[in-house]
């Protein structure tokens, strides 16, 4: 007979991952609903939004799939350029999302990955992100992040992000949506 082992968790730890799917939750919404700037005071003025290209390797080589940080990514934004998409969008002459395109996030299988001490913690989650433009423009994101939390203020905020989408060649039409 095969025992597994249970690794007992705390009122505390389940309480905590609670906390941070309801801010990934709240977090998917204001996307969803269009509320830029709202969405953006949920990040550390210190963060690294970043999105690597993932490499296609054979299956005895996977620890090189994902690149290095100074290799070539998707995206790589500090708050700065956050905020600049966010204003480019807001022009409402944004070729690519004008109209805005209809978006849901969906958050799943928030795992905390490493909390050393309360007022900061690395969490997992998967997503999937749906858009439609126009009438038939769709696209369809599947992936993983991991995101950095920190508290600021008695709030978390989002020191880094990166994003796994389950893809190596993009075949969508641009990457103006958020994660």
């Amino acid at each position: 007979m095969v025992q597994t082992r249970v690794q007992t968790r705390s009122i505390e730890d389940a309480l905590l991952r609670l906390d941070i799917e309801d801010f990934f939750w709240y977090e998917a919404e204001l996307l969803d609903e269009h509320r830029y700037e709202e969405w953006l005071t949920l990040f550390s003025k210190d963060v690294r939004y970043w999105m690597p290209i993932r490499r296609n390797v054979a299956s005895k080589e996977m620890e090189r799939e994902s690149p290095a940080e100074n290799d070539i990514s998707w995206l790589n934004n500090d708050y700065g350029m956050l905020e600049k998409r966010v204003k480019q969008i807001r022009t409402g002459v944004h070729w690519a999302d004008e109209p805005l395109s209809r978006v849901s996030h969906m958050i799943g299988n928030v795992r905390i990955l490493e909390s050393t001490n309360p007022d900061e913690v690395r969490v997992s989650c998967r997503f999937i992100f749906h858009r439609n433009r126009h009438q038939r423009e769709e696209s369809t994101f599947f992936g993983k992040r991991i995101d950095t939390l920190q508290q600021e203020e008695g709030s978390w905020k989002i020191l880094r992000r990166e994003i796994y989408i389950d893809e190596s060649v993009l075949l969508h039409k641009n990457l103006t949506s958020f994660f």
